[in-house]
């Protein structure tokens, strides 16, 4: 009942956007955090 709810109604198809969008914004935040750590310890490193 709760996923046919999700994926059919108005509300739910909402609320999965926004946990998709959420999920999507984490990981390219993630990333780009990440490499920023890298450059850090390289420019440190030389």
């Amino acid at each position: 009942m709760a996923w046919e709810l999700l994926f059919t109604s108005d509300i739910g198809l909402m609320s999965l956007v926004v946990i998709v969008g959420v999920v999507v914004i984490g990981a390219y935040m993630g990333k780009i955090y990440s490499n920023k750590m890298h450059e850090e310890l390289d420019a440190k490193g030389k």
